[in-house]
């Protein structure tokens, strides 16, 4: 077999993996408040899907422990994603609002904070996942 052969060959076979290949992302969350009940992820992968708790791309959910918890997101393939993050300290899986819609438990952002009025965009959180990543988000 040629060289040449020998590079389509290697090409042929490895492109896929990497293409295809599979990312955890591992997720510090820090200034977790107490020990009652879940931290909670969110993963989104585009401006149109981002808050929607319909159109959520993966989640995950850990029990709070004071201080600084971890969750592994896992079988991402390489894109851009934002995360969402909330302590819900009452296990009701949802984030709990005032009549106003400003949130009542600790919420945070992969990247992007909290504006006046409102949450950050897509764009302001986003990042870039082409292999295995680690990110720290603070509540």
């Amino acid at each position: 077999m040629s060289q040449m052969d020998m590079r389509f060959l290697s090409a042929f076979v490895f492109l896929p993996a990497l293409i295809f290949s599979q990312n955890t992302i591992s997720v510090h969350v820090k200034n977790v408040d107490s020990t009652l009940g879940q931290v909670n992820v969110a993963v989104y992968d585009s401006d149109d899907t981002f808050l929607s708790f319909d159109k959520v791309l993966k989640t995950g959910t850990v029990r709070a422990h004071k201080g600084m918890v971890t969750l592994k997101i896992e079988d991402l393939p390489v894109g851009e994603y934002a995360l969402a993050v909330f302590h819900d300290e009452n296990a009701n899986g949802l984030l709990d609002t005032n009549w106003l819609g400003i949130p009542k438990e600790k919420v945070a952002f992969s990247k992007g904070k909290m504006h006046t009025f409102g949450p950050p965009k897509y764009h302001e959180c986003s990042f870039m996942v082409t292999s295995d990543y680690e990110i720290s988000i603070e509540l």
